[in-house]
């Protein structure tokens, strides 16, 4: 029986290695996503949602630039729409539930030549409970609000890894002098 089952698993690891997956972040600060992340600056954003946005991405991103600013050769605009619903009502008509919906598109472009490399869009939400306290519903939706950041800046950092990793965002190849 322990025979069956190791010959099982070695077959099964064969056929894993075959599949075609690798590392994202192969070679670490030398591979290819490595070297685009760090390339890249995030542009200012609109409001105290984009603040947080921001902040977020460059935590991020700072890990692969070394711990030094921001990257010179690509430039990370965001747009932001943030919105709170209203879901479960009374009979009073006075609202139990809300979700929050912090939508985000964003363009990763060349700073040299202003070409749009990547032109994509992310979204989190995220469900508050609206209490008798109007101090805890706004604490809530700040809170809320804070997670929806960090969501969205993973959701970006790793749509830009996916793309740098297609050969997306790569610095153009030195030419030789004549």
């Amino acid at each position: 029986m322990k025979r069956l089952l190791t010959s099982t698993l070695v077959a099964a690891s064969l056929l894993l290695g075959g599949c075609g997956l690798r590392p994202l972040y192969a070679n670490g600060s030398k591979g290819a996503v490595a070297q685009v992340l760090a390339d890249v600056d995030v542009a200012p954003i609109e409001g105290h949602n984009g603040w947080l946005v921001r902040n977020a991405l460059r935590d991020r991103l700072q890990a692969t630039q070394g711990g030094h600013g921001a990257g010179q050769r690509l430039r990370l605009d965001v747009r932001l729409e943030d919105s709170i619903t209203g879901l479960g009502v009374r009979s009073d008509d006075a609202v139990t539930r809300e979700r929050r919906t912090l939508r985000a598109r964003y363009q990763l472009v060349d700073a040299a030549s202003g070409e749009v490399l990547l032109d994509a869009t992310a979204a989190q939400d995220g469900g508050i409970d609206v209490v008798g306290s109007e101090y805890s519903t706004i604490a809530a939706e700040s809170t809320t609000l804070e997670r929806l950041a960090s969501g969205i800046a993973d959701q970006i950092v790793a749509r830009l890894a996916v793309f740098a990793d297609r050969g997306g965002g790569q610095p153009a190849p030195a030419t030789p002098a004549p």
